[in-house]
């Protein structure tokens, strides 16, 4: 009877502690596999509780198999299976992807639970329950149990990843002709590169970094797996966390441009201070030569108040002293018009289906680059106006009766209040819908309590998502005067969208649906 009590613990054990290490390779993965990003993560409370939910069950049966009787093992059994249940993957909104490096971390945690395991069975004490009872330590400290896999590791993942790197840099090498444009931001660089590609794909052969290549590695894979010798240009997005990450990236691809799109209080969980996330930026304008030009987003205070011995050439809204400056813009549900005046002082008026001030100013960026690379303004009249939003980056969606600006890619304080700007120029129901804004550090109750005062008078509800983690954002709407009836918590995105539609009202109704959470913030 015993035995098969053991078989079946071990038949529960292991689909649990799979499920798990699964959950924990799927943080450390969301949290770009960087040991201090991944440690700061998991001392935030909420995720210390999400842990410690998912290892409880785990935790109660240490006991019960120390004690040994059937009754106990029995208790253990129902554990494991509680523990298989606690850990059930549910859809992820960014599921984890089992790279070579997520296979090869997966095999050595397997063997270190193998090893660990195997130890008790060689000792003098040869009984089983010292094996199950090793395993259920080994679960538990999983979370940090990914830390010493990724250290043992290292030394392989350097050696390959140097492989993939000498081998981008073989290939840049052999185009000595090809242009590199480099584009960096706490915010809009996603944006500025494509259109940037559109408006110069319209004289030249382009290739960019495709979504979200933003790292050394995967501006690595983009020019290993896409560049080809006719390439003329490659756009070249510069995605950061820590001090060194641009510099780590210009030493590789060595840009002659650089654009600076926006500098803002995002990352401070990692970067620390708002003078690390600066400094950062510019490594890009620190690697731009001297015969080449750094494109400058001046309506950023951060940029503009940086100084920089680098060929400038300045872009924005705010039209003093700035090189090219988008004026007299309107917006409506069509999207926006505005003008701008080439470099001999001739005005040009320009039509997007894009609306947003932070938009218009995404698209001055590219509109400047183009033309110094020598395409007439007159001739991105055209290509600006077939821009289509990026995905998620203040889309402008129809959905039935209601219009969506989808701003849920990410969020930073100043694309925040860019976005409340945006919808209080509706004059329709207009709604925000937001989780809040999230690895702010020290800043984050501060920083989301200023949006919150500053969405007063910009929408007319406020539905927010997770009545904890939006609490910043309440206090700051109660402080303004805000209507408390009309400030609405939901647990969850799809119980917000149920609340929206029960909104009464015979406006027509459009939602701001203001960040997403990633699946380490869930």
């Amino acid at each position: 009877m015993d035995i098969v009590l053991w078989i079946i613990w071990f038949g529960t054990y292991f689909p649990g502690a799979v499920l798990f290490e699964i959950y924990i390779m799927h943080m450390f993965q969301q949290n770009s596999y960087k040991p201090r990003e991944y440690r700061e993560w998991l001392q935030v409370t909420g995720n210390i509780g999400r842990m410690l939910g998912k290892i409880l069950y785990a935790l109660i049966s240490i006991p019960f198999i120390a004690a040994g009787s059937r009754g106990f093992l029995i208790a253990a059994v129902c554990m494991n299976i509680m523990t298989i249940l606690v850990n059930k993957p549910r859809q992820a909104k960014k599921p984890l992807v089992y790279t070579a490096r997520v296979k090869r971390m997966f095999t050595t945690t397997a063997l270190l639970f193998v090893i660990a395991a195997a130890v008790p069975l060689v000792l003098p004490i040869r009984q089983i329950k010292f094996c199950a009872l090793v395993l259920l330590v080994l679960f538990v400290l999983e979370p940090v149990l990914v830390l010493a896999v990724n250290f043992i590791n290292h030394p392989v993942e350097l050696a390959i990843d140097r492989h993939y790197i000498n081998d981008a840099a073989r290939i840049l090498k052999e185009m000595p002709n090809l242009t590199v444009i480099g584009v960096t931001g706490s915010y809009g660089k996603t944006s500025v590169k494509y259109f940037l590609s559109k408006l110069l794909s319209t004289q030249f052969s382009v290739l960019h970094t495709p979504g979200n290549y933003n790292t050394t590695l995967g501006v690595v894979r983009t020019i290993r797996e896409q560049m080809k010798p006719f390439h003329e240009i490659f756009l070249c997005e510069m995605g950061a966390r820590e001090v060194g990450d641009i510099k780590e990236i210009c030493d590789l691809v060595h840009p002659q441009y650089g654009i600076i799109t926006s500098i803002g209080p995002q990352h401070l969980q990692s970067f620390h201070s708002i003078e690390n996330v600066i400094g950062t930026k510019f490594e890009l304008a620190d690697a731009v030569p001297a015969n080449g030009k750094v494109f400058l987003n001046y309506d950023n205070e951060y940029i503009r108040g940086r100084k920089t011995h680098k060929s400038i050439v300045s872009y924005g809204t705010c039209g003093k002293d700035i090189d090219y400056a988008a004026y007299d813009i309107t917006v409506s549900r069509e999207g926006s018009v505005f003008k701008m005046k080439d470099k001999d002082g001739a005005e040009h008026q320009f039509h997007t289906r894009l609306v947003g001030n932070h938009n218009v100013q995404n698209i001055a960026g590219a509109v400047a680059v183009a033309n110094t690379l020598g395409i007439p303004m007159e001739k991105l009249i055209f290509p600006v106006k077939q821009l289509e939003s990026v995905p998620h980056r203040l889309q402008l969606l129809k959905q039935g009766n209601r219009t969506v600006l989808d701003d849920s890619y990410n969020s930073n304080k100043n694309g925040f209040k860019a976005a409340l700007d945006t919808l209080s120029m509706f004059d329709d129901l207009r709604i925000l819908m937001t989780p809040g804004m999230v690895e702010l550090g020290d800043k984050q109750y501060d920083e989301n309590k200023e949006i919150g005062i500053y969405a007063y008078d910009k929408c007319d509800y406020a539905v927010l998502v997770g009545r904890e983690q939006t609490k910043p954002i309440q206090d700051g709407l109660t402080e303004a005067g805000f209507a408390q009836n009309r400030i609405i918590i939901a647990d969850t995105l799809q119980e917000a969208f149920q609340m929206v539609n029960a909104i009464p009202g015979e406006k027509q109704k459009v939602v701001l649906i203001e960040n997403d959470l990633p699946d380490n913030y869930q």
